[in-house]
């Protein structure tokens, strides 16, 4: 199949931009996917904001550790009643229940 650069729109912030054919095959040998859906601009900033491990707007609530009473932190409120572990000892927990 003989694959030609494509211009297309972000989903993001609606520019267009062009998917050249190096492109598109990369992305169906990689990803399964035959369009990008993000402009160039759009990507690198989502691949910066997963690598820095942030999300915009996202609440963190301090806890502290069920079983070594550490200080931890996590990312939604729980209801009191709920035992929270950290990640060192989440892992005895889950392997305690079964």
């Amino acid at each position: 199949m003989s694959l030609i650069d494509r211009t297309l729109k972000c989903v993001n912030c609606g520019s267009t931009f062009t998917c050249t054919a190096e492109e598109q095959v990369y992305y169906e040998a990689k990803r399964n996917v035959y369009e990008q859906k993000l402009c160039p601009s759009c990507g690198q900033a989502q691949k910066a904001q997963i690598s820095s491990g942030s999300r915009a707007g996202r609440k963190i609530y301090p806890a502290v550790c069920a079983k070594c009473g550490n200080f931890t932190l996590l990312p939604f409120k729980r209801g009191e009643d709920v035992p929270v572990y950290c990640s060192s000892c989440y892992s005895w927990a889950a392997q305690s229940r079964y």
